[in-house]
């Protein structure tokens, strides 16, 4: 599994977003200026994490966008999904039920079924309260994102 940049600049707009919440509306122009992404890009982004709830838009003078949630009733999966799709590592898995003709002789199924749970379950499990919190932590400390074990909390 591969997240795309739209996934990945995704999520850094929705942790701008809630780094920034202060219950009025954000402009796209300060996000993209803050996180170094081109006002186009997240342009084409936006009507996504509109459309599935996950921000408020609101146009005029003072315009722009605001997240519809608390942080912390964010999992970066939902956020992901919405811009990438199933994350299903194989597309047989991400219809329900699995319609492959191959299903009941597949020596595979049950590892990608695993993979597919273990990955779904880990990023479910993070927040954007939690990537926050990591962050704050991590500038506290002036570390370097990410363990030495490769696991994020």
């Amino acid at each position: 599994m591969k997240i795309s940049t739209k996934g990945r600049y995704a999520l850094r707009m929705m942790i701008d977003l809630a780094e920034h919440n202060e219950g009025t509306y954000i402009r796209l122009k300060d996000v993209a200026t803050r996180q170094g992404i081109t006002l186009k890009y997240l342009e084409q982004i936006i009507p996504q994490l509109t459309r599935c709830g996950l921000v408020k838009s609101y146009r005029g003078n003072n315009g722009g966008y605001k997240l519809s949630r608390e942080p912390k009733e964010y999992t970066v999966g939902e956020i992901i999904r919405a811009t990438e799709g199933s994350l299903a590592p194989v597309s047989c898995i991400a219809d329900t039920p699995n319609r492959c003709p191959r299903q009941g002789e597949c020596a595979t199924l049950g590892f990608w079924e695993g993979l597919w749970k273990v990955v779904n379950e880990y990023m479910d499990g993070v927040t954007l309260a939690d990537l926050l919190d990591k962050d704050q932590k991590r500038k506290e400390d002036g570390a370097v994102y990410g363990s030495s074990d490769g696991r994020y909390i």
